[in-house]
């Protein structure tokens, strides 16, 4: 009794991995994800998109933030590594779901996809968790943060659409998103090269002014 309780004097605090900058990093994300679901069941889908692709480009940042930190402790890095796919279940995983059912007004139709892409989400994190990347240092299957990034570009055209054709759009896309992500494919971790986290911080930044800009409009045009 003597020796465990002296271990569990040595282990670190819980709290004591929010001080990491990378952990830091990873909960902005999931706040970004938090705001995007909120205003997904609002269905103020412009600040949704906003929300979503912010958690991608934290979800990125992270990543670039820990391989430049040297000092991190080995116990940073597997908390790290875990939180993130903590993270990755709700931001890739709930997120969508939640999307795909908010625009579709919560047709239970809509549960099936929601469903699939959820799972799909699990499953994808589950296997990279157990046999992490290939020898090529590729991922098997399509990369979740792929599909957060394609579905923020797909809602610029939904003004080309109705509603109800946009939700089958949506629909459609999202489990085709879903089969890519658990299908025996090979993909590059676009995230591992730094000019690729700068590219998508380019393209946070025109996808949050464009998003932006919408919401503006629609809060002008909205009669007081």
């Amino acid at each position: 009794m003597t020796i465990a309780k002296a271990q569990n004097q040595t282990l670190p605090t819980i709290l004591s991995f929010v001080k990491d900058l990378p952990n830091l990093c990873s909960l902005a994300g999931l706040a970004c994800t938090l705001l995007s679901i909120y205003f997904s069941i609002l269905g103020v889908f412009s600040a949704a998109m906003i929300g979503m692709i912010w958690a991608v480009a934290f979800d990125w940042a992270d990543g670039l933030i820990a391989r430049r930190i040297k000092s991190r402790s080995g116990n940073d890095r597997v908390f790290g590594g875990q939180l993130d796919l903590v993270i990755d279940i709700v931001s890739y995983g709930v997120a969508p779901a939640v999307l795909l059912m908010s625009y579709s007004g919560f047709n239970p139709v809509f549960l099936v996809g929601a469903f699939l892409m959820l799972a799909a989400s699990a499953i994808r994190l589950s296997y990279f968790s157990t046999f992490g990347l290939s020898d090529n240092a590729q991922y098997t299957g399509l990369a979740l943060d792929n599909n957060s990034v394609f579905l923020v570009f797909l809602f610029l055209f939904e003004g080309f659409f109705s509603e109800v054709e946009f939700s089958v759009v949506l629909y459609v896309c999202g489990v085709l998103l879903a089969g890519l992500n658990v299908a025996q494919i090979k993909t590059p971790k676009l995230s591992s090269n730094p000019r690729n986290v700068y590219l998508l911080g380019f393209y946070t930044l025109a996808i949050t002014f464009f998003y932006g800009w919408n919401l503006s409009e629609q809060l002008m045009n909205t009669p007081t």
